[in-house]
Formats: structure tokens, sequence, C-alpha cells
């Protein structure tokens, strides 16, 4: 079987899979987005060797496509654009004004054990360049110690982030003296890949989580949360919920930074705009 052979995604199933999508992971699928799912589940098929689009979803939605092809499927499916130093004015308010605030109160001789949450981290950019400006902080600030959490709904990604090996363009946005501190080039000149440096990997933890799921059961109350360009592939209702569940996780006083292309009505939720896409937590978050 080839590309030619294999007929177009029709509606019917498209509708299948937009709905198995929308209810299970909270991702709108209009059908502006057939074009999209065919041509990203086209080349699965033909390496199953399935000879429809129907027939991938009698596979997907039966015991053993559950169990053995959920994870490739969702890996298709999902979006993972993401890049280093993504929306730059960002991590510069968080070195020159979060940092800060949120060490004033360390006593004395005492440490800061700050907790970092990058939610839908994908490849491992921005946990890795949250590691790089609190390294950075860290070493000129002794009462500061800290750990991320990266986590996404996509193994696929996640074992990227994982290896935390990146083509030489990827890194392009890292200031250079960032990249000679915190990146080691290949042995093997042709490849032209980095690796980000093991002392920066031990500090980021990265788990599978889907942001639908009831209950964040493994996630620990963190000091930042970074849930950013996730918010704009649900609809209204779910990022309710979700923005409810991400607050129940967050300290009060606590950082939440969302991104450039999101807008929420803040008024609602115990938060107060610190500036453009960025709040803190000033209550006790209740649905």
């Amino acid at each position: 079987m080839n590309f030619q052979t294999l007929p177009s995604l029709d509606m019917t199933d498209f509708r299948k899979l937009g709905d198995y999508i929308h209810a299970e992971f909270g991702i709108k699928m209009p059908a502006a987005k057939r074009g999209m799912v065919e041509s990203r589940l086209r080349k699965r098929l033909i390496a199953l060797n399935i000879p429809s689009y129907d027939e991938y979803c009698a596979y997907l939605f039966s015991p053993r496509g559950q169990k053995d092809e959920l994870s490739f499927f969702i890996n298709q499916i999902t979006t993972n654009k993401t890049d280093f130093f993504r929306e730059g004015t960002q991590f510069v308010f968080l070195e020159k004004k979060v940092l800060p605030e949120l060490l004033s109160s360390v006593p004395t001789g005492g440490t800061k054990k700050l907790s970092v949450w990058s939610a839908a981290c994908s490849r491992g950019h921005e946990p890795y360049t949250l590691a790089m400006v609190l390294s950075e902080y860290a070493a000129q600030h002794k009462n500061l110690d800290f750990s991320i959490l990266g986590t996404d709904i996509s193994t696929g990604v996640l074992k990227v982030a994982q290896k935390a090996v990146y083509a030489h363009e990827e890194i392009e946005p890292v200031p250079m003296m960032l990249r000679k501190k915190y990146l080691l080039r290949s042995k093997d000149r042709s490849k032209n890949m980095v690796r980000i440096v093991p002392q920066l990997r031990s500090k980021v933890r990265l788990l599978r989580l889907n942001l639908m799921n009831k209950h964040y059961t493994a996630i620990e109350q963190m000091d930042i949360i970074f849930c950013r360009n996730v918010m704009i592939y649900f609809e209204r209702e779910t990022q309710n919920q979700i923005m409810y569940k991400l607050l129940n996780h967050l300290k009060l006083g606590g950082y939440l930074f969302m991104g450039h292309s999101e807008v929420i009505q803040y008024a609602q939720f115990p938060l107060k705009s610190i500036q453009s896409t960025i709040y803190q937590k000033v209550g006790n978050a209740k649905e």
C-alpha cells in the first residue's frame, strides 16, 4: 500500500476521530482541521498496512488499539510548536520581578526551594529555558534552590525532552553565553546536534499528564506555573475547568504565565493581573 492507493478521510470518520479527541483531550476539532488530521495519520495507516481510515478507527477504538495505538495517535494529533526563550519578555519579567519577590521573604541563612511547572512542555524547550534562567539567577543568589516539572500528554515529545538533544538551528534563540555554559556539542560535528548539560537536565523532571484528567494527583504545590499557548485549543468551558485545576496547584502568591495568544477572563478566578499574560494568585480556587 502507498500514498496513492489510500482513500481520503471522509467526514464520517473525521467526526469519529474529532469527537474522540474532544471527549478525551478537550481539543476542538472543527471541520477545517480534517485535512490536517488526514495528513498526520496517513503515514501511520501505511506503516500499519491499514487500507482505510474507517478501519483505522475500528482498530483505534478496539481494546487492542487503546492499548497499543493510542500513544501513537496522540503523538500524531497534538501540536508541538515550541522554541527556546519563546516570548522572551516573560523570562526577563521572571528574573527581574518574580524571583526577587519570591526570595524576599526568605529568612537570613535560609533557602527558598522554588517549584516550577511547565504544563504542556512539548519537546522540552520551555523547561530547559526555565532551567537556564533559574540557574543563572541561583548562581548570584545562593539562597535559591529550584526544581522544574515538565508535563505533556504526548509520550513522543517527552522522550525527546528526556534525551535533551536538539538540532543546532533550534538553539538559535539561546544567548551565546548560555550556549557555551549549558549546551554540549556532539562529538560528531557532521550531525550538528547539541545536548543540554547533565546538571541542567537533573533539575527537570518529566511526566505524562492529560490536562483533561479530573485530578492532577502527581502534581505538588507550585510557586510558578507556565501554561502557555495551550488554552487556545480548548473551548471556554474546558478552559475554565483546566484553569481551576491549575490554580489548585499554585501556591497563594504564586505566578501563572500564559501565552500571548491567550486571553482569559481572569476576574472570575482568584488572580490579579500583573501585566499582559502574567497573573498572581490572590485567593483560593473554587469551581
